[in-house]
């Protein structure tokens, strides 16, 4: 009875074992319990940061930021990298204002802001695939033509939607409510739109086909090869769905603070965003990487932020240490890349 008993309980053990070693093996374990600790030091040394006001300022804050990470995280796994979104957010953001302010219903802006991130995102996944261009040099170059195109768009003067410009009173109302409205009063629509994105990005990435072929791409090209797939269209449209979320956010960027200027607009924001990915878990080598560690880097990063302004931290100060947790994250990647490949 006791040998039956014991053979019994051993495999839940060893079931139980293996499931809390794979979850605490799990990168974004890490990440998670950061934040938490993050979160629980802000909250006895503040005395503002979990007021629900406070809170939803941090999301919406941080929502542009996200939408544009999860297009990231797409581009990191297949084991690319795009330094155009900054110039991109910017682009699509002035053309849809422009449309708006040129008569436009909503609608058609929208659909010019996102062709155009599309289109930019095309061109940098054909630029890093069948150009054979390493995808670092590529939009880097693509993010200087893409910042002139905007500069030769709009002459280099800023772009100001409101209705002495020419915009639509009702479709100028309907556009600014993307960015500055809020649900029941109370949940901004930026925050909204970034866990949209967010959900779709982890269906997408998880429960499809593609988000496999991302993952295969990333770890081993010639091992994708040789299964059948097409490292390269993989690739391109990694690039594509980068180039599309990165219009989302410019839009709701003109949406929410109707001006901006193709000189400054979006300018080392592609750092930034690089940096939560790889904070929340992705490598820059690819093939690894998930959408909830995202949504938890770019949490962090906000929240970080947030905690310094409210510690009354000096906005110099605050750069140093953004910058000294891009470095800790980076290299904590690379080190695990090296144990794991030891």
């Amino acid at each position: 009875m006791t040998a039956q008993i014991g053979k019994a309980v051993a495999p839940g053990r060893v079931r139980g074992i293996s499931m809390r070693s794979r979850l605490l093996g799990a990168r974004e374990t890490g990440v998670f319990l950061a934040f938490v600790v993050m979160c629980a030091f802000l909250a006895l040394t503040t005395d503002s940061f979990l007021t629900l006001a406070n809170l939803l300022n941090v999301g919406r804050q941080v929502s542009l930021l996200g939408i544009m990470a999860v297009g990231m995280t797409f581009v990191l796994i297949s084991g690319e990298i795009d330094l155009s979104i900054g110039s991109t957010y910017a682009l699509a953001g002035l053309g849809a204002g422009m449309a708006i302010v040129a008569g436009y219903g909503v609608a058609p802006a929208i659909a010019l802001g996102l062709s155009l991130g599309v289109l930019v995102g095309l061109i940098n996944g054909l630029l890093s695939t069948y150009g054979r261009l390493p995808s670092l040099i590529a939009t880097l170059g693509m993010m200087s033509v893409i910042r002139g195109v905007a500069l030769l768009m709009t002459n280099g003067e800023p772009v100001t939607v409101n209705t002495r410009n020419g915009a639509d009173p009702g479709v100028l109302e309907t556009f600014l409510a993307l960015g500055q409205g809020r649900i029941a009063d109370l949940v901004p629509m930026q925050l909204v739109f970034f866990i949209l994105a967010a959900v779709l990005g982890w269906v997408l990435l998880s429960r499809t086909s593609f988000g496999f072929r991302i993952f295969a791409v990333g770890g081993s090209p010639k091992a994708a090869r040789v299964s059948g797939i097409n490292v390269d269209a993989v690739k391109i449209w990694a690039f594509v769905v980068m180039g599309a979320l990165a219009a989302v956010a410019g839009i709701l960027s003109m949406a929410f603070l109707p001006s901006g200027q193709a000189g400054r607009t979006g300018i080392g924001l592609e750092l930034d965003v690089i940096a939560a990915v790889v904070v929340g878990g992705a490598s820059l080598a690819g093939g690894s990487g998930s959408i909830l560690g995202t949504v938890l880097g770019v949490l962090i990063i906000g929240v970080l932020r947030n905690g310094l302004v409210l510690s009354g931290v000096s906005p110099f100060t605050q750069e140093v240490m953004i910058g000294l947790v891009i470095i800790v994250a980076v290299a904590i990647d690379r080190w695990s890349i090296r144990s794991h490949r030891t």
